[in-house]
């Protein structure tokens, strides 16, 4: 690859091809603010800027400028109350037309779900991901579309921007954009900068992304460790360790903290499933579609196939997942075996959803909506919210102000969906199936990379959390180890925590 002008120019061209009148005055409008970008100063030294999933939990995004060229690590839909989580959303502190590519770690949404909005503003670069990643986003992304649009109809929004970050014409450009690689192959992005993805085991096509830069004769490395696997939980592939580098940007969800052995889950959720067995109810599972919803899944099979759980039928109310576990079945290799003799059906309809719920069978629904926020799960707890014989098992991390966290908080109601709600259903926690690290994986994810990293930053993680992981590294021997805020900067090689 050649200069920034000239690859630019190149997928000018390709671009312009295949667009329509209209279509090519927007790209040529786009291609002239690219190269009057390129031609503004850059910093000396790589530099990488913070501008999501500082000292919270989502909008995973980072900005990389070496030289002339500038990527964005992840770009991820921030989570939060509806004015902020839009305003954060709507708007990016730099020109997304400047942006050379995208280097995206997954599909979750948190760190993928906000490609579409910077490509209706603009860029036009490489989205750089993993074969699982692709697929995977290009079904996480149209749903997203869908649940866009349809809340902005709802609303009475008639223009996108109001209501929409993005509809579905822009998600298709952004898989068009997509490169996808293997694990392992060293991507050669231009001649300053290569790529390397290595598997993380957090969710299918999970990676750590490490950078190697060449910059004014001189070497720079950068590890983005994305959102980091469990070890000893076979079902993905076990995470690898992080190398070192000039910079570490890892994760802190469960910084401090440790999960739950797989012999742990096991035998709380056989007293849990057992014990709403003999009352008559229902288990309700709420999960996210993506990575939790398939570990749920493919442990409660395991579980029953060897008489640790009792046999129930298993229903999964979740379309998005059903897409999701057909691109699990392609990339079959890189999961433990289906236990097929113990069968689940799928409920693709509001009317399937409602028959199975009220039916008066025990059974174990799994539903989306891992935060009980939103998704399938919220119809399953109107049911079964009052009614003391059922349970409900929390899997999946709950932010403060969910409806999960309320349902953790030990008070007699509950309100949503616009009402009061007795909480008589019995909610339990069952942290062990996280798709996180916890403070012994980080141990022994990191510890290779101790000799030789010159600084560490935390983000996606709570206050808490983050205040934990920098005390547990610094104990490793870590010594330059600081959690950014938004809009901070670090400049590799240099031992200087600046803000922009």
């Amino acid at each position: 690859m050649g200069s920034p002008e000239a690859k630019k120019c190149k997928h000018f061209k390709k671009l312009m091809s295949k667009r329509s009148r209209h279509g090519r005055e927007k790209l040529i409008n786009r291609y002239n603010v690219q190269m009057k970008h390129l031609q503004r100063t850059r910093p000396d030294q790589p530099t990488v800027t913070f501008f999501g999933a500082t000292q919270s939990v989502s909008g995973s995004m980072h900005l990389l400028e070496v030289g002339p060229y500038r990527f964005l690590l992840d770009c991820g839909l921030h989570r939060g109350p509806r004015d902020e989580a839009r305003a954060l959303n709507s708007r990016f502190s730099f020109d997304p037309a400047s942006i050379d590519a995208i280097f995206l770690s997954h599909a979750h949404m948190d760190h993928c779900g906000n490609i579409p909005n910077l490509v209706r503003q603009g860029f036009s670069g490489t989205i750089y991901c993993t074969h699982a990643t692709r697929d995977l986003i290009e079904v996480m992304l149209q749903d997203s579309a869908r649940i866009q649009e349809r809340e902005s109809s709802f609303r009475g929004y008639s223009r996108l921007g109001s209501s929409q970050l993005y509809n579905m014409d822009h998600v298709q450009e952004a898989i068009d954009y997509c490169h996808s690689v293997d694990f392992d192959e060293t991507v050669v992005v231009n001649p300053s900068v290569n790529i390397r993805f290595i598997d993380s085991g957090h969710i299918l096509g999970s990676a750590i992304i490490y950078i190697s830069m060449r910059h004014q004769d001189r070497n720079y490395s950068v590890t983005f460790s994305g959102d980091l696997g469990r070890q000893g939980v076979p079902y993905l592939s076990q995470p690898s360790p992080l190398p070192a580098a000039d910079l570490v940007i890892c994760e802190s969800t469960y910084g401090g903290k440790t999960h739950e052995t797989l012999a742990g889950m096991a035998e709380k959720m056989s007293q849990l499933v057992t014990k709403t067995v003999a009352r008559g109810g229902k288990v309700l599972i709420p999960a996210f579609s993506l990575g939790r919803t398939q570990l749920v899944l493919h442990y409660l099979r395991v579980w029953m196939a060897s008489g640790i759980l009792p046999r129930l039928p298993i229903y999964v109310d979740s379309p998005l997942a059903r897409e999701i576990d057909l691109i699990h079945k392609k990339y079959h290799d890189y999961l433990e075996p289906e236990v097929t003799e113990i069968p689940c059906e799928w409920l693709m309809s509001d009317d399937d959803a409602w028959y199975r719920s009220t039916h008066r069978d025990p059974c174990i629904l799994v539903a989306s909506g891992g935060m009980c926020e939103g998704g399938r799960i919220t119809q399953h707890l109107k049911y079964h919210i009052d009614d003391p014989r059922s349970t409900i098992i929390l899997v999946s991390y709950q932010s403060p102000n969910s409806l999960g966290a309320q349902l953790l908080t030990p008070v007699p109601k509950v309100f949503f969906h616009g009402h009061t709600w007795n909480k008589w259903i019995e909610v339990a926690e069952v942290n062990g199936f996280s798709g996180h690290a916890d403070k012994n994986d980080i141990d022994v994810l990191l510890r290779d990379a101790l000799a030789t990293t010159g600084q560490v930053r935390l983000v996606h993680g709570e206050i808490p959390q983050l205040m934990a992981l920098t005390a547990q590294l610094q104990q490793m021997g870590f010594a330059n180890v600081k959690a950014p805020h938004r809009n901070e900067s670090v400049v590799l090689g240099a031992e200087v925590f600046q803000s922009r």
